[in-house]
């Protein structure tokens, strides 16, 4: 690897001008109502509202679609930003690229215009519909059926802990074409909309955190749509699916490392202000011992995830391996951060009157959706570089 190579993955002069902007952006717009949002279990709209008025809330749209035409790891940056005070508000732009992925890795020149165009105007949100009741990890295990009916296809089934449900006007949806080659070519994706005839939703789920971020079932009954919906080919939507999360597992990546940075900036101010034995306790060697290790596997972590960012940006070879690497390794040190965070709080950090536990409980979401950490680690072992 050469040095020219190796040095891609750095931030440049304009991606840490984003940075200070989006930072400025979110603690002035998001911050304020991150723990109301929490406390109420209710959509952050302040947020949505802030993000699209400054072209935010989607940056990966191509600007021949009206978008901002970022790259992966300007991505990355915004929703890193937001993470930091607001993870529920990060999900804004992290499953608007999910869901709307497929639609630029694999659609129809007519489909990107059709739904890339009215995402980028923030006309309405995109989600993700994979994963079903009985098909998490397993997701070729899906019975959502996709049948067709001359120039229709009519779909019925199930979707399950879909993100941003009932918010989102676009949905993609894996459904099975044909039921006796399943992965190896008998799921399909489609593009749903939600004012589509049986589309409906099921009650938010009630969650540990991201609370803020409506996730619920999404039930398609007897729902007819155009046969020009389909994203791609007839039986290519797994191999689209797997494509996609090969991409946006770097997202959540960038949504734990917004997390555990919003967890250490306020321990760090915490410990400075906090007395005790007659001076402030980040005096204290233990206690600048576990700001150091934080600090560190947040370091770690930043690396890797915009290491993963760059090889997604270039779509390398090796992409697969280092997007469940940068997800596994980011959300596990999120976890860690987050909970050092809470103790460095003592008895304060246990209580909702200080942000810390919000940031450890929706920590924990990122080493389980996109893939568990426990599946991240059976597709780098499948895919160890050389």
């Amino acid at each position: 690897m050469s040095s020219t190579e190796f040095d891609l993955y750095r931030a440049s002069e304009e991606h840490e001008m984003l940075r200070e902007s989006v930072r400025a952006l979110a603690e002035a717009k998001i911050a304020p109502f991150a723990a109301e949002v929490d406390e109420e279990g209710r959509f952050p709209q302040e947020a949505l509202d802030a993000l699209t008025a400054n072209d935010l809330h989607a940056v990966h749209v191509p600007e021949s679609y009206g978008g901002a035409g970022a790259d992966a790891l300007a991505t990355v940056v915004v929703i890193e930003e937001v993470a930091r005070v607001c993870a529920s508000s990060s999900l804004i732009p992290a499953v608007n690229k999910l869901g709307s992925l497929p639609v630029a890795l694999s659609g129809s020149e007519e489909l990107k215009r059709k739904y890339l165009t009215p995402l980028a105007r923030g006309e309405g949100m995109f989600s993700y519909c994979l994963s079903e009741p009985d098909a998490g990890s397993d997701a070729g295990g899906m019975k959502t059926r996709a049948v067709r009916d001359g120039d229709h296809y009519v779909l019925n089934g199930v979707k399950r802990w879909i993100t941003n449900a009932g918010v989102s006007e676009y949905y993609t949806v894996m459904a099975v074409t044909d039921p006796e080659k399943r992965t190896r070519g008998g799921i399909s994706a489609f593009v749903v909309e939600k004012s589509d005839e049986g589309v409906s939703f099921g009650a938010p789920e009630r969650k540990l955190g991201i609370k803020g971020s409506p996730t619920r079932e999404v039930y398609l009954d007897n729902v007819r749509i155009p046969a020009d919906r389909m994203i791609g080919e007839e039986g290519t939507g797994f191999a689209t699916a797997m494509k996609t999360l090969d991409h946006t597992r770097i997202t959540i990546a960038a949504q734990a490392l917004g997390i555990a940075q919003g967890a250490l900036d306020y321990a760090k101010g915490y410990v400075r202000e906090r007395k005790q034995f007659g001076k402030p306790i980040a005096d204290f060697q233990g206690v600048q011992f576990m700001l150091a290790d934080m600090a560190m596997k947040i370091e770690a972590a930043r690396q890797l995830t915009y290491a993963a960012a760059a090889k997604s940006e270039r779509v390398d070879a090796d992409l697969t391996f280092f997007g469940a690497a940068a997800k596994c390794f980011a959300s596990d040190a999120a976890m860690e951060v987050t909970t050092d965070a809470v103790q460095l709080l003592g008895g304060y950090g246990y209580t909702r009157d200080y942000p810390v536990e919000r940031m450890m409980r929706d920590a924990k979401i990122t080493q389980i959706y996109e893939g568990t950490n426990q599946v991240q680690r059976i597709v780098m072992a499948r895919n160890l570089p050389r």
